[in-house]
């Protein structure tokens, strides 16, 4: 039984791989373009969210390859994180496996080893479970202990389509307008935990096509709900929950 539902993993992940590089070749193709933004030199944290990781091996093909940059994606150990990273490994893009739930102290490690050979590290600081546009520890452990500098990445789509997912993932439709843009680079050195946190989130926010506000309210609406969905696999969290829910609504 154990080898059949091996073997069942692989095809379906075999499948998952070429049907998706298949459908988001084709749509890129039929689309319009933009790029804003670009890198200075030394190696940095890129960070952008999860709802929008679909499309972003175009990013890296535009900010990374194009300029002879190197950047590395923390991507989880889990089945959709192996698809994600045999996908991106197309592009060019390589991957440090781990997250905060299973193995999330040596890629940390590895994340800083890899900022000090001059290698960037790519986030998705609300991945790969939530809650939707939360910040993880990661991104500033990484940055504060390497003295690097932080780039907010999104791209917006003029139509898409919205997934029905924790993350809200949007797939550009085909003939639309994607628009990619990377931030100016910010520090979050000498700064608290919460602090750069607040400081990553407001960051990613400033480069939605939505307003802050909008995307704030957005943000704590989902946060009750997802806490309210996962709260009985944890009750010890629900203490978290309400420090959570009353620090986004006084904001």
């Amino acid at each position: 039984m154990g080898i059949w539902r091996d073997i069942k993993r692989k095809i379906f992940i075999n499948f998952s791989v070429y049907a998706v590089l298949f459908l988001i070749k084709l749509i890129f193709l039929t689309c319009k373009k933009t790029y804003h933004g670009e890198f200075k030199q030394k190696p940095a944290v890129v960070v952008f969210w999860h709802g929008r990781l679909a499309f972003m091996s175009y990013a890296y093909l535009k900010f990374w390859s194009e300029n002879n940059r190197s950047g590395k994606v923390i991507i989880s150990d889990h089945k959709d994180g192996e698809i994600i990273t045999r996908i991106i490994k197309f592009f060019g893009i390589g991957t440090l496996r781990g997250s905060s739930s299973k193995g999330g102290a040596k890629v940390l490690i590895n994340a800083i080893k890899e900022i000090k050979n001059g290698t960037d590290v790519i986030i998705t600081p609300d991945g790969p479970r939530g809650p939707r546009h939360s910040v993880a520890d990661g991104a500033v452990a990484v940055a504060q202990k390497t003295g690097s500098e932080i780039y907010a990445l999104n791209y917006e789509a003029s139509s898409f389509w919205q997934l029905k997912s924790w993350d809200k993932m949007i797939i550009p439709k085909p003939f639309s307008t994607i628009n990619f843009t990377l931030s100016s680079p910010f520090s979050v050195a000498g700064l608290s935990l919460d602090e750069a946190k607040e400081l990553i989130q407001l960051k990613l926010w400033e480069i939605s096509d939505k307003s802050v506000s909008e995307q704030k309210a957005d943000f704590t609406s989902n946060l009750k709900a997802w806490w309210a969905k996962n709260l009985h696999k944890n009750p010890r969290n629900l203490d978290d929950f309400k420090e959570l829910i009353e620090k986004n609504a006084t904001k």
